[in-house]
């Protein structure tokens, strides 16, 4: 077993620590960042913020694994199904929905992990030299479902790897927001559909798929 390989005082480390992140994504998820803070920790697990600090340098070395966490979950998703051994154009619709409905599975905690104000340094840089992080990774997948649809010929081959992945993402992350923050979205008063949500998401993802792939007459 896992904790075999610890002595008591890591595995009370590993303990409390867990803790402390489990209470932070309880208030990161419904308070966002501004409503996050060592104090407020300390307060939700009843623990002094000297006792947290001694776990987290800081706010902000918190907020980040907070957020890697999350799109761990959204990385694993996604991975399994890109991993799937079944047709491409099924797959890629699957990858899309995928990354959607992982991220509604806690919206809260999808909308403030993009919470806070944007890096100097672009996360994604143009050359594709990604950062290390899961945020990086799950991109990185979509960037390598795009080259195999461009490789298999089932993209368009005038298509940019790199611009389509960006292009698709930012699909995926515009639905995701807008069900996060309008919950009954596409099914609102004022704009009626005849769609359940996860209807509206698979056609979405199909929508998005479709917009790159050949059509009867590209010769490209």
């Amino acid at each position: 077993m896992e904790d075999d390989l610890h002595t008591p005082a890591e595995r009370r480390r590993i303990r409390v620590r867990g803790a402390i992140l489990e209470a932070a994504e309880r208030v990161f998820a419904v308070e966002g960042e501004a409503g996050l803070s060592i104090r407020r920790i300390a307060d939700e697990i009843d623990y002094s913020p000297a006792a947290i600090y001694k776990y987290f340098g800081s706010k902000d070395e918190l907020i980040d694994e907070l957020k890697e966490a999350f799109f761990g979950r959204i990385l694993e998703s996604v991975n399994e199904i890109a991993d799937r051994s079944e047709p491409f154009p099924g797959r890629a619709r699957k990858c899309v929905a995928g990354y959607i409905r992982t991220a509604l599975q806690k919206p809260h905690h999808y909308v403030a992990a993009f919470s806070g104000i944007a890096p100097a340094e672009p996360a994604l840089p143009e050359s594709g030299d990604f950062s290390d992080s899961n945020r990086a990774r799950a991109f990185a997948i979509l960037t390598d479902m795009v080259a195999e649809g461009l490789e298999a010929g089932c993209f368009r081959a005038n298509l940019g790897r790199d611009n389509a992945a960006k292009s698709v993402w930012a699909s995926m992350h515009g639905l995701a927001m807008m069900i996060a923050h309008f919950n009954e979205f596409p099914s609102m008063a004022t704009m009626p559909s005849g769609m359940s949500q996860d209807d509206f998401i698979t056609f979405h993802a199909d929508l998005v798929i479709r917009s790159l792939e050949k059509t009867p007459g590209d010769r490209t």
